[in-house]
């Protein structure tokens, strides 16, 4: 008796777990069915995939997407339109919005929000303070929550925890592992005053240094020693860390940026404001040792640290200009070009942007081509070139620190839980994104 789908992509080749194989893949109720030959089943959609790559759905596991606060830079809708274009078919949001996300209240109203709103799927993170820490086991707990963020050194917002006795209890409350931008806050605050208006931009770099994220890692990994809870620490941005991890894998997992595998130092004088983000790009020796960590297998995801800010913001003399980069809609593309200019696999991109965030953060059902996940696919086509352009920036902020890169390799079609939601540039349909699921 045939198959009966609502969605077959015929004719890719499929970035399977195991490897890369031809084959057809048959999706229905929003799970994926079947993979292997279904020329004999019946499909109400087919798209013929001849010459493509399917991957899993690829997840953006660090974005900001600005909502709660100003809807001229960034919105929920906006930036999950953003992601959809660019072949990412889920998010997880960070907390510090305005107002930051740090209660059960909170948490609710964006779960119900992303429902009409989201055009991918969507996880939360929730923040933490000093005044909440005796409700993060709960929070860690709620519904659709990825993890526990930390800020330990003081980025974008209010969120801000930088001594070790509160870092200790945060670690004691709760068990899940907690995410973490790791940079010492007094070493930031002790070097401020060097530092004045009007500097070059490159001083970023240089106030924020190598032992300033350094030693934040250090102290956190002691204390994660201590008390036995697991951490991912986010945007490793130094050679000293990736090597310095190494011994703690029994309890921490590694992110990486784009950024930090695409950019180096001379983005300041080229870019100004524009190459400004918390913690800083830095010069090349960095940026081969984050290419080294991805091949060696240190680096468990790669995120984009979307954080839009306006052009007036970015314009602004350092060190008043905002940090962050937009990149939620040009991870996709640049993660392509890296692998056709053979610095890694295809397999290796599925597995830092779909198998490592559901192994680090615990999804359901996402990160992998395999009966019963959802159908969540991104199909790119390695053959084409492309030039990144702001005109297709989606995000209102309207810039990108990449325009002007020529890409090989190029996201044509999204889906997300079986149905496709982009499309040569095209994004289809109203609204359909979900809260992502997480093992509790």
């Amino acid at each position: 008796m045939a198959q009966s789908f609502d969605l077959v992509l015929r004719g890719g080749t499929l970035v399977l777990p195991w490897g890369l194989e031809p084959a057809d893949v048959g999706v229905r109720g929003g799970k994926i069915a079947a993979i292997g030959s279904l020329g004999g089943g019946h499909a109400a959609q087919e798209v013929d995939c001849t010459g493509l790559h399917v991957l899993p759905g690829l997840i953006d596991s660090h974005v900001h997407l600005r909502e709660p606060g100003d809807p001229k830079v960034e919105t929920i809708a906006t930036g999950t339109k953003a992601a959809v274009l660019g072949g990412v078919t889920a998010v997880f949001d960070m907390p510090n919005t305005n107002p930051s996300i740090t209660n059960r209240a909170q948490i609710d109203w964006k779960r119900d929000y992303v429902t009409g709103h989201a055009y991918c799927d969507m996880g939360l993170y929730v923040g933490a303070l000093k005044t909440n820490i005796a409700d993060l086991a709960e929070l860690e707990l709620q519904p659709n929550v990825c993890a526990i963020k930390v800020f330990a050194g003081s980025s974008t917002g209010d969120l801000l925890i930088e001594d070790d006795e509160s870092l200790e209890r945060v670690m004691r409350s709760g068990r899940r592992r907690i995410a973490y931008h790791s940079e010492d806050e007094y070493r930031l605050q002790a070097r401020r005053p060097n530092y004045h208006t009007g500097m070059p931009y490159r001083m970023h770099a240089e106030w924020r240094d190598v032992e300033c994220a350094f030693l934040g890692t250090r102290r956190l990994m002691a204390l994660a020693r201590k008390t036995g809870r697991p951490a991912h620490i986010l945007h490793v941005s130094t050679a000293e860390e990736l090597d310095y991890l190494k011994d703690y894998r029994d309890l921490c997992t590694v992110e990486v940026l784009l950024n930090h595998l695409t950019q180096t130092d001379e983005a300041y004088d080229r870019l100004g404001g524009y190459a400004v983000m918390n913690p800083p790009i830095r010069d090349k020796r960095h940026l081969d040792a984050a290419w080294e960590a991805v091949r060696n297998g240190t680096v468990d995801t790669v995120g984009s640290d979307h954080a839009p800010h306006s052009r007036a913001s970015k314009e602004k003399p350092w060190p008043e200009c905002g940090s962050g980069l937009t990149g939620v809609q040009t991870i996709v593309p640049l993660m392509l070009d890296h692998v056709s200019a053979g610095r890694l696999s295809l397999s290796r991109l599925a597995d830092l942007m779909c198998a490592g965030p559901a192994r680090v953060y615990g999804v359901v059902g996402k990160g992998r081509l395999a009966a019963g996940y959802d159908g969540d696919f991104t199909v790119v086509d390695m053959k084409r070139q492309r030039t990144i352009e702001e005109s297709w920036i989606a995000s209102p902020c309207g810039w990108t620190p990449f325009a002007g890169h020529r890409c090989t390799g190029w996201p044509v079609m999204t889906v997300v839980r079986g149905q496709v939601v982009m499309r040569e540039d095209e994004v289809l349909g109203a609204p359909a994104g979900a809260p992502v699921r997480f093992a509790a």
